[in-house]
């Protein structure tokens, strides 16, 4: 079956296309560009960056905006799959969800309109397995946004290595947060994956950062040879 990844740049939905490569045949990914940076739905930071990654993964990509209005946004979805279906000729939709119902149960309802299989690799992975699979598989993954007590600014840009793993496990057993960010404690941007012919190199950035809550802006990438 020919797939479209629902792609926006971090960590699940890299992680989630590279499951589904394993399977079936990835032929486009999807991203849907919101103007609201407190979208329901969709990841917002260095979401145009996207389109690089895309780039780095040899896929074509489809890529939409919305102003990001709660369910409204499902609309511009439904148009970026309806987009997807017919110039690439898609069967199933992949998404990188784990735990959201609130997002799992829309896509699936798009999916279900457009008569697309909608297929979601990691939903209810362990999320300790998948978090060690990510670092095993090569996947190279920043922290890009940080929504919680207690990361402070100094995690903007750290690199999830094993280090970094094992204090987001003491950090997700004290204050109870999900170890994979997926309860929006912390979004992430990927650098390298499997699938990717080149990295990405972060040339310029800079970070924004008010009471646990800040973002890394990056502002100029560029692929470059592993």
């Amino acid at each position: 079956m020919r797939l479209g990844v629902l792609f926006s740049g971090g960590k699940d939905s890299l992680f989630a296309c590279w499951k589904a490569m394993q399977q079936e045949e990835v032929a486009c990914l999807i991203t849907v560009v919101s103007r609201n940076p407190e979208s329901y739905m969709f990841h917002t930071p260095n979401i145009r960056l996207a389109a690089l990654q895309a780039e780095a993964a040899g896929l074509p990509l489809v890529e939409v905006e919305t102003a990001g209005e709660k369910e409204t946004e499902l609309l511009d979805l439904k148009q970026a799959l309806l987009q997807a279906s017919e110039e690439f000729g898609i069967g199933g939709v992949v998404t990188g969800a784990i735990l959201s119902v609130y997002q799992a149960t829309r896509v699936q309802r798009v999916c279900h309109d457009l008569g697309l299989w909608c297929f979601n690799p990691l939903w209810h992975a362990d999320q300790e397995a998948y978090m060690e699979s990510l670092i095993d598989a090569g996947f190279a993954v920043i922290i890009a946004g940080v929504f919680a007590c207690p990361f402070d600014e100094s995690w903007l840009g750290r690199e999830i290595d094993r280090r970094t793993l094992d204090e987001l496990r003491t950090i997700a057993r004290k204050y109870g947060i999900t170890l994979t960010g997926e309860g929006g404690e912390f979004e992430t941007f990927v650098t390298d994956a499997p699938f990717f012919s080149r990295r990405i190199a972060i040339e310029r950035a800079s970070t924004v950062y008010r009471n646990y809550n800040g973002v890394l802006r990056i502002e100029r990438a560029r692929l470059v040879a592993r």
